[in-house]
């Protein structure tokens, strides 16, 4: 099976999670975190889910799955240890061409989730489609490694000098080696040393005088900054 890869926009889109579980509980936090609104359907919840649902984050139903639970759902993901019932959300699913995961049935699923790392905008997935999720972990364990907090920074950094370059009056391509120069610097690691002069020193010097890295992250930067 080859996977056809994509970043799905779920933003105040309808998700199901069908299980109240450690598993069901991860998968809510995720869709939370990308915008979604979730509602879980589960005869049991875990702690953290009763007090997301408390706080209305989510939509938490105490009972078994239902067929008709589906209805109006952008994509549902079965998170329970009853192969049965797995089976029967994705069959119901496909039915109504939704789109299901079925966590760790990759056969049952038609789209399966990759392990992820996070650094704020920055987003790495790896995926071993369904052969090895544990390697697919381990290999996301070596990239956090190489990849700390301060690339959130840096991303928000180059995301900003983006900006004003493009709103200058003068080819998008003679941007480029602007950015090469930046991305082939030590950058990160003055970011994650808090070289804060060293810097806007680098930035003077790629991208001329008016470049400090306060004034493009405005209030941001203390607050990302290592």
């Amino acid at each position: 099976m080859r996977y056809y890869p994509v970043q799905l926009d779920i933003q105040e889109r309808n998700c199901l999670v069908v299980g109240g579980g450690a598993v069901g509980t991860r998968k809510v936090e995720t869709l939370l975190a990308c915008g979604a609104q979730v509602t879980v359907v589960s005869p049991v919840a875990t702690e953290p889910l009763r007090g997301l649902a408390a706080e209305g984050a989510i939509t938490l139903t105490l009972r078994d799955y239902a067929s008709e639970d589906l209805a109006e759902m952008f994509l549902v993901i079965g998170a329970t240890d009853d192969e049965a019932l797995n089976r029967r959300i994705s069959a119901d699913a496909e039915q109504r061409r939704i789109l299901c995961n079925i966590a760790d049935r990759p056969e049952v699923c038609n789209f399966i989730l990759p392990s992820i790392l996070q650094r704020g905008d920055l987003t790495i997935t790896v995926s071993t489609s369904g052969k090895s999720p544990a390697f697919a972990k381990k290999l996301r364990r070596t990239l956090a490694a190489q990849y700390g907090e301060e690339y959130a920074t840096f991303l928000d950094l180059m995301g900003a000098i983006r900006q004003r370059l493009l709103a200058q009056a003068h080819a998008p391509e003679a941007h480029k080696p602007l950015f090469e120069a930046l991305i082939d610097s030590d950058l990160p690691a003055l970011i994650r040393a808090n070289q804060h002069n060293a810097i806007n020193a680098l930035l003077e010097k790629v991208l001329g005088k008016g470049y400090r890295v306060e004034e493009l992250l405005k209030a941001d930067y203390p607050q990302h900054h290592p």
